[in-house]
């Protein structure tokens, strides 16, 4: 198991990106609106994993919401696993909660998340390592 990725919700992604692409000088790897979930991502490389930078397209929706209550910062944390169904099993079986259904983006990726409240404060996404 290994981090994929730390998402940092913002308020404005042209700015949060002037800091962490042009100031830092992490390289943009892909920008697209996912309006399934009602945000616009932004992916920066780094070296063993990536940063992904979260703008609500809608106020009222989950990260729009998280974003009034909370203001910019750390959103969740994605750790990349084996066997998706295998960790959902092992999680619920020890008694954590998830906050979401397993699901699967456009490009095939299933993922998950576990709620805060059985992750120590901490929002944890997983994504099932796809097949080489």
């Amino acid at each position: 198991m290994r981090i994929h990725h730390v998402a940092v919700v913002v308020e404005d992604l042209d700015t949060a990106l002037a800091f962490f692409s042009q100031s830092l000088g992490l390289p943009l790897q892909e920008r697209r609106e996912v309006p399934e979930e009602g945000v616009e991502i932004a992916f920066l490389l780094l070296d063993n994993s990536e940063l992904e930078l979260i703008q609500p397209l809608d106020p009222d929706n989950s990260v729009g919401r998280y974003l009034a209550r909370r203001g910019e910062g750390v959103h969740h944390i994605c750790l990349l696993v084996p066997d998706l169904d295998a960790a959902v099993a092992e999680l619920e079986g020890r008694g954590a909660r998830l906050a979401s259904a397993i699901c699967r983006r456009a490009d095939g990726t299933r993922y998950t998340f576990v709620h805060p409240k059985s992750a120590h404060g901490v929002l944890i996404e997983l994504y099932e390592e796809s097949p080489a």
